[in-house]
């Protein structure tokens, strides 16, 4: 099954557009994945386990080095994309 995730994050800190572009950086490393980003926020196609995964490790990454952020995240089946 192929999943959608939109994601958007925002770091409660005043430093927050390095921490933005190091998550976009490492969800970039897998070559399995779709990575598109727009202005508000970052969308990630590919296997579903692989993104949750994905999502999963960098999510906890990203509070490990920052503290605390908000994600918010819109996930949907890719397979059905297009559907009537």
């Amino acid at each position: 099954m192929k999943l959608v995730a939109e994601i958007s994050l925002y770091p409660l800190n005043e430093e927050y557009i390095e921490p933005i572009k190091d998550f976009i950086a490492r969800l970039n490393q897998y070559d399995a994945l779709e990575v598109n980003t727009g202005m508000t926020s970052t969308t990630v196609e590919g296997d579903y386990q692989l993104v949750m995964d994905v999502v999963s490790k960098e999510m906890k990454i990203s509070y490990e080095q920052m503290g605390q952020a908000i994600f918010v995240c819109k996930f949907i089946n890719g397979d059905r994309m297009g559907e009537k």
